[in-house]
C-alpha cells in the first residue's frame, strides 16, 4: 500500500504554476466545458467581497475561464448576501433552495443545495473567509480536471500563514486535520495517506461525481467526498495541487471539537458493515462565574442523498 500511495503522490500531485490560465481557457473551449465557482458563506461580510471580486475580475471578465460565480448564503445574520451580490456574485439563500426538501445548517448542506442551482460541468469550491490567497487557487484546481479524464476530484493544499503563536508558517493542516483526520486516515484508510490536506476547503470536482454522492450536511463533506470517490473510482480519480499559501479566520476549540465529532461520524459510516448510529451528542465544559458548566451539543449527522436523485432532467424542476 505504501508503494501505491507513493506512486499516486508522484503522478497526481502538481503545483498551481503548472496550469497557466490561458492554456486552461483553450482546453475548456476545445472540450465545450462549463465551469462554476461556488462559495459557501455564513456571516462573512468582511471577506466575501474580496474573494468574489478577485475571481470575477481575473477569471470571468478578463479571460472568460469561469462561467458562473455563486455564493451560497447559509443563514447569515450580517450583510454577507448583499455584499456578495454587490461584488458580482449570484447569491442563493440555502434555505430558499428546494424548500420542499427542507434545510439544515452546515457547509455540506450549502454545497448540496448548490448542485441544484448551478450548471457548470466542473465545480470549484472556495471558502469565503480567505484573506491570503489568489485566483490561481481556481486555475490550479481546474488543471487536472481539464487535462486528465480519469481525474474526478482535485484537492488543494497550501502553507497555512501565521498559524503558530510566533507568526511562523507551516505546511501542516489545521488542528482538526492533524489531530483527527490524519491519524484516522493513516490507521484505517492508509491509501489516502498521501493526501496532504484532506479537509482543505478549496477543491474541485466533476458535476457528474458530486451528483452521484451522498453529502453530509456539516463539516464532514470534504472527508466524505474524498473517501467515497476513492471507494467508487479508485485512487487514480483523485489529484492534488499545491496552491502556495492561505490565511483565513480560525475557530474556537469547542467548535473544532464538534467538527472532529462530525468527522468521526463520517468515517464510522464508511467502515465495512457499519450500522446507522443514533443521533450523537457531545458534552463539553465551560467555566462561568468560577463554576464549570456542562454544555451538550448535537453533532450534525444527516446526509443528503445523491443530488441526481432529486433533479429532474431534462428541463424539469425539483
Amino acid at each position: 500500500m505504501r508503494d501505491l500511495t507513493q506512486a499516486w503522490y508522484s503522478g497526481r500531485t502538481s503545483h498551481w504554476r503548472d496550469w497557466p490560465a490561458r492554456r486552461l481557457v483553450e482546453l475548456k473551449e476545445r472540450a465545450g466545458t462549463s465551469i462554476s465557482v461556488i462559495i459557501p458563506a455564513r456571516n462573512e461580510e468582511r471577506t466575501v467581497a474580496g474573494v468574489v471580486t478577485a475571481i470575477s475580475q481575473a477569471l470571468m471578465t478578463r479571460i472568460g475561464l469561469v462561467d458562473e460565480l455563486v455564493v451560497m448564503d447559509s443563514d447569515s445574520t450580517d450583510r454577507t448576501a448583499a455584499v456578495a451580490a454587490e461584488a458580482g456574485a449570484t447569491v442563493h439563500a440555502v434555505r430558499d433552495v428546494a424548500p420542499s426538501h427542507g434545510a439544515y445548517p452546515g457547509k455540506g448542506e450549502a454545497l448540496w443545495k448548490s448542485l441544484l442551482v448551478t450548471k457548470g460541468d466542473l465545480l470549484v469550491f472556495i471558502d469565503a473567509d480567505l484573506t491570503s490567497w489568489g485566483p490561481h487557487f481556481i486555475t490550479g484546481l481546474l488543471g487536472p480536471l481539464l487535462t486528465t479524464e480519469q481525474v474526478r476530484l482535485v484537492k488543494g493544499f497550501y502553507t497555512r500563514v501565521k498559524t503558530e503563536s510566533d507568526g511562523s508558517t507551516s505546511t501542516e493542516g489545521g488542528r482538526v486535520t492533524e489531530l483527527v483526520a490524519r491519524p484516522l486516515i493513516n490507521l484505517w484508510w492508509p491509501e489516502l495517506a498521501g493526501v496532504v490536506q484532506p479537509l482543505a476547503g478549496e477543491w474541485a470536482a466533476r458535476r457528474s461525481l458530486m451528483e452521484s454522492l451522498s453529502i453530509p450536511v456539516g463539516y464532514g463533506v470534504e472527508l466524505a467526498t474524498l473517501m467515497d470517490t476513492v471507494a467508487r473510482h479508485g485512487l487514480g480519480a483523485v489529484a492534488q495541487v499545491d496552491l502556495g499559501s492561505r490565511a483565513h479566520r480560525h475557530q474556537a476549540n469547542h467548535d473544532l471539537a464538534l467538527m472532529a465529532a462530525e468527522l468521526l461520524m463520517v468515517a464510522e459510516r464508511r467502515k465495512p458493515g457499519a450500522r446507522e448510529p443514533e443521533i450523537p451528542r457531545i458534552r463539553q465544559f465551560v467555566r462561568e462565574d468560577r463554576q464549570v458548566r456542562a454544555v451538550i451539543r448535537s453533532v450534525p449527522c444527516h446526509e443528503r442523498p445523491p443530488a441526481s436523485s432529486v433533479i429532474e432532467r431534462p428541463g424539469g424542476s425539483l
